[in-house]
């Protein structure tokens, strides 16, 4: 036997184990997120809290050289000062709107669904569409089950308050300590693979680390700006209950392209509630604000921050929605952002002669 078959051996060896690896890796992943997705969810739920804290705490230690420790107090005091502030000074006045929008989503609801019903055309599609979402026969139990499920579904998390505070408080105080001890925890995950596999491990984690800090960041001022533009503009048109409204907008923009019309049909129910002149305008505000959160800010975000395919982002919705739940669709952006940063560390970059050629 010659000398380089027996050094060959070792190689073919390794080889077949890391194949091995990568099968029972996929298979495991799959089997998980299958049997506890949602457990999943809550484990990436505290991931990305602890990025966004260990984020900030980043920056507090940039402009003061302060201990690690010593600035994620900081920011851990800032974050819980702002939001003590926010509820003791609107927390009463945005409950107050919250309860009333509910309701007065389920009345609209159930007038809207009149008003098809006097409408031939209207009729029509109301009459194809499942008795689950309203459709079917007129009658005041379709009624309550569409104005419920749209009342729900819109501002259902906010007022069910033992489910989310709780799950909330778990996320928060698990991505506490993730983000008190990263190496901690990140070193416990990098022995789960082979020496010689840990390198590129902690490289590819370095960078999903990145891009989801730099998604939210982008993200969360990109909800800012949607909220306080649609606080505004609703004020403006004289719709009632504007903060609350402007506060469903910016939360539900965290979700991309879907997010925009969830935060966009209580406000068309309540401004059809007043009037079809109220109501049109405003359909025309909110269709400015998102041509210009899609046209000039979202552009100007993603120069520095992670730049994602609406195509992608909208099939990882669907895709994370369909398997995971709310919760998936929820988190689903921020989880591609971390998986296509991954894959585009990982993988070499084409040659100019591979790629496909432009459309003329």
């Amino acid at each position: 036997m010659s000398p380089n078959s027996n050094s060959e051996q070792p190689t073919q060896q390794e080889q077949l184990y890391s194949l091995l690896q990568i099968v029972i890796l996929l298979t495991v992943g799959v089997i998980a997120v299958w049997l506890i997705g949602d457990l999943m969810m809550i484990i990436f739920a505290a991931t990305l809290t602890a990025i966004i804290l260990k984020g900030l705490a980043t920056i507090v230690r940039k402009h003061t050289h302060l201990p690690h420790w010593l600035a994620l107090t900081i920011v851990l005091i800032l974050i819980v000062g702002i939001i003590s502030a926010v509820i003791l000074t609107s927390g009463p006045q945005i409950n107050e709107q919250i309860i009333k929008l509910k309701h007065a989503l389920g009345t609209q609801v159930g007038t809207f669904r009149d008003r098809l019903h006097n409408n031939p055309l209207g009729d029509m599609i109301m009459n194809y569409l499942p008795n689950s979402i309203g459709g079917g026969s007129n009658n005041s139990n379709a009624h309550f089950t569409l104005g419920s499920r749209i009342a729900g579904s819109m501002t259902g998390f906010i007022t069910s308050v033992f489910g989310v505070l709780g799950t909330i408080f778990v996320v928060f105080i698990a991505g506490l300590y993730f983000a008190a001890s990263p190496n901690l925890y990140g070193n416990g995950l990098l022995r789960l693979f082979p020496g010689r596999q840990r390198p590129k491990i902690r490289k590819l984690l370095m960078v999903g680390g990145h891009a989801l800090w730099s998604w939210t960041a982008g993200q969360s001022l990109d909800m800012l700006v949607v909220g306080i533009c649609s606080f505004i503009g609703l004020s403006i048109i004289g719709v009632p209950l504007a903060l609350a409204l402007g506060f469903v907008a910016g939360m539900a923009n965290f979700i991309p392209y879907i997010g925009a019309i969830i935060g966009a049909v209580p406000a068309v129910l309540i401004g059809f509630s007043q009037g079809n002149k109220e109501g049109i305008l405003v359909i025309i505000l909110y269709c400015i604000i998102q041509f210009l959160e899609g046209n000039i800010l979202s552009p100007l975000i993603q120069k520095h921050t992670v730049k994602m395919p609406p195509a992608i982002t909208i099939l990882s919705q669907t895709v994370f929605g369909t398997i995971l739940g709310m919760p998936g669709l929820i988190l689903a952006s921020p989880l591609t952002a971390a998986i296509l940063a991954i894959m585009d560390a990982s993988t070499p970059k084409l040659k100019s002669d591979e790629e496909l050629p432009p459309i003329e």
